[in-house]
């Protein structure tokens, strides 16, 4: 039976007030803690931001593109801790160090019985990783795609209907590069509020 992960239990000013296990925290909706790591890189002036597919296994958003790498903060856990999240999803072995922090911001993502309520700590690689260096957790992660960071912001505001994406996902254990354009629904749902002040963040800090 695997063991219940225990998350320490927030409030909306994020004080800590308890902790409770993965499951009831989404069920009753308490507010909680997460690392989030993007990647983004400029290339040819351009600024580009990674987006990891999320596996057809996932219970929530299965199939989706999402955050490059993100996981749930444990109860016993520092935020420097999150950097596993990076290895165990992408195998890209980088210290804490090596990240910028972007702040932490208030999200909400309600999905039927799922109420997702996150203190999230935000933070940056500012680095072009090639595709070949990636190595995914298939659990996990099936595919690596880049966008233009432009592109996600007018789509999010409903400038544009779709995007153009560049990567690959793994099929039958191999990479296969794919060049293809998405619309919003082919992300997972994170508020636009969110979505918008970590862009304008990775922006100002891509272009220091």
């Amino acid at each position: 039976m695997k063991e219940k992960e225990i998350l320490s239990i927030f409030n909306d000013r994020y004080d800590r007030i308890g902790s409770a296990d993965r499951e009831e925290i989404h069920s009753k909706g308490f507010w909680h803690e997460t690392f989030h790591c993007w990647i983004a890189f400029r290339d040819q002036g351009r600024d580009m931001v990674y987006f990891q597919l999320r596996s057809m296994g996932k219970r929530d958003f299965p199939g989706l593109l999402d955050i490059t790498a993100a996981g749930h903060l444990l109860d016993h856990e520092e935020v420097s801790d999150g950097i596993r999240e990076v290895y165990e999803e992408l195998g890209l072995a980088l210290t804490f160090e090596e990240l910028n922090p972007l702040g932490a911001l208030k999200e909400e993502l309600i999905d039927g019985p799922l109420i997702d309520r996150e203190w999230t700590n935000v933070f940056l690689l500012e680095q072009h990783v090639p595709f070949e260096a990636f190595h995914l957790q298939e659990e996990e992660v099936v595919g690596i795609f880049a966008a233009g960071l432009d592109d996600v912001e007018s789509l999010i505001k409903g400038g544009k209907d779709s995007i153009p994406v560049d990567g690959f996902r793994i099929r039958k254990g191999k990479k296969e590069y794919i060049s293809s354009k998405v619309a919003w629904e082919a992300f997972v749902p994170h508020e636009s509020s969110y979505m918008l002040q970590v862009i304008d963040r990775i922006r100002d800090r891509l272009r220091e």
